[in-house]
């Protein structure tokens, strides 16, 4: 067992657990964060993507206890006072989605896109998102709710 201090959405928190405990599981079965999904076991599909110091990580590929002292941000942390972020808003407007299960990845992903690049072409954008899987919408409608965020951001 370890001890974990990390910042998550904003709040401060101490656990203690085991060594080997990936962040999503962390995330998922410790913290109750639900919107981390859980896709592939093998960090191919992306839903788990979470931010963490501000950059967007598959949170399957990382032990939470290497994370010690970090601040982590999941879908859950994107509101803001009742207000969904600019991405979701345009994930929703945009119809972004169908199933919703890479929704979370995808937003965490785009958003951290959106911080290194203002205004992406649609290549830059499917590149980007490379790592993030959809089997429902054939990622139209994903590129163009980026490009709407991209504008409000």
């Amino acid at each position: 067992m370890k001890k974990i201090d990390v910042e998550i959405n904003g709040k401060r928190i101490s656990k203690e657990i085991p060594d080997h405990t990936l962040l999503s599981d962390f995330l998922r079965n410790i913290l109750n964060l639900t919107g981390t999904h859980i896709g592939c076991d093998t960090s191919q599909c992306g839903a788990c993507v979470v931010h963490v110091n501000g950059r967007s990580i598959k949170s399957c590929t990382a032990f939470a206890t290497d994370l010690n002292g970090s601040k982590i941000t999941t879908i859950e942390g994107l509101a803001k006072n009742g207000k969904m972020h600019p991405m979701q808003e345009a994930f929703k407007k945009m119809h972004g989605l169908q199933c919703g299960f890479c929704t979370p990845g995808m937003v965490m992903s785009a958003i951290d896109l959106l911080k290194n690049k203002k205004n992406p072409s649609d290549k830059e954008i499917r590149d980007w998102l490379e790592g993030n899987i959809c089997r429902c919408t054939g990622y139209q409608n994903i590129v163009a709710a980026v490009k709407e965020a991209a504008s409000k951001m």
